[in-house]
């Protein structure tokens, strides 16, 4: 294998609270990695784009960046088996919002626990409302559709993860369809509201569903890159995009081959929630099964060269590193490089 990159969302935590998370992290082979490097540089946020650093990055490498969000629809579509006919298309996902003091929030898809037979029903539901609206919805999984909506291909629109706990009011789609789409959204709301699986969900202690979340809109024939492209504790929509969508599988390093790019999601759910301390604890198991692994291919030659893709939603820096880089013994190791 010649490089792996390892794209981590929220690897570095938030300013205010950097020194003392980097404090209490214990992660040598993670401080090996990025204080023997043969290069590191802060890579640019734009902040036109509705997507986070991680998101925006992929995209580019895979061949899908769009205007707005990353144009991943046909690609994730693809991987759940599904044929992307002409037209554009959008991931929509089923969604739960709810009022904050002053606002509308979104809730972490992470959290939803949307099973099969209640994604179904609401499907089935909501189809023909679509159909009516001239959008064609196809279904992936529970919490995975897709809408082609021609006439909305110039929606601008925002992925999940960088709307999340934000005031949606600055992340809703714009343009010239969002009456469209906000009319269609009321409608299905309404249609869900008291639907028999809400009121299941709900009795469980689970958030109703309650609205649906489109984005990452792509036009047929668009080619993206995904033959690279490996996920660990991902999402079900990143699962596909890697070509896997019925499992969320940890992939030993050992089993990749060739030039990969390993999307590693772990760390992110516990960051949008503001739970430091299960941050801290992924962070330490990700030491164990994957920094030092990472490493210890790297000292023996099974990588040629490792890049590590660390962010949060304002910062985004890579370091690449080298086995001839790691024997730079003066360099102490130390995690302060994820300090702002």
């Amino acid at each position: 294998m010649t490089q792996i990159s390892l794209v981590l969302p929220f690897a570095l935590p938030p300013p205010e609270l950097a020194p003392d998370l980097i404090r209490a992290l214990q992660a040598p082979a993670l401080a090996a990695l990025i204080s023997r490097s043969a290069s590191h540089r802060q890579l640019p946020v734009d902040d036109h784009i509705r997507a986070l650093p991680h998101e925006a990055w992929l995209a580019q490498a895979l061949g899908a960046s769009g205007d707005g969000t990353p144009a991943l629809a046909g690609a994730v579509m693809r991987g759940h088996g599904l044929a992307q006919q002409e037209g554009t298309w959008f991931i929509v996902h089923p969604a739960h919002t709810q009022i904050a003091r002053s606002h509308l929030l979104m809730a972490d898809m992470r959290g939803l626990h949307l099973s099969e037979a209640h994604g179904r029903a609401l499907f089935d539901l909501a189809k023909p409302y679509f159909d009516e609206s001239g959008k064609t919805l196809l279904y992936g999984d529970a919490g995975t559709w897709f809408m082609r909506a021609d006439d909305w291909a110039d929606l601008e629109t925002s992925t999940p993860d960088s709307a999340v706990g934000l005031n949606l009011t600055d992340w809703m789609p714009k343009g010239a369809a969002s009456r469209a789409f906000r009319m269609l959204q009321n409608e299905v709301q309404m249609l869900w509201f008291e639907h028999p699986a809400n009121t299941e969900r709900e009795a469980r202690g689970l958030a109703a569903i309650n609205s649906f979340w489109p984005w990452g809109a792509a036009s047929a024939g668009a080619s993206v890159d995904t033959a690279r492209l490996v996920t660990s504790d991902a999402l079900p929509w990143m699962a596909a995009l890697a070509g896997h969508p019925q499992a969320e599988p940890v992939t030993p390093l050992a089993a990749l081959t060739g030039d990969a790019i390993l999307l590693c999601d772990a760390l992110t759910e516990a960051a949008l929630a503001t739970d430091w301390a299960s941050w801290l604890q992924h962070m330490h198991r990700l030491e164990q099964t994957l920094f030092a692994p990472s490493l210890a291919a790297l000292m023996d030659g099974r990588v040629k060269q490792v890049q590590l893709l660390l962010s949060h939603r304002a910062r985004h820096i890579a370091f690449i590193t080298t086995r001839f880089s790691q024997r730079a013994f003066w360099r102490r190791p130390t995690l302060d490089r994820l300090l702002p």
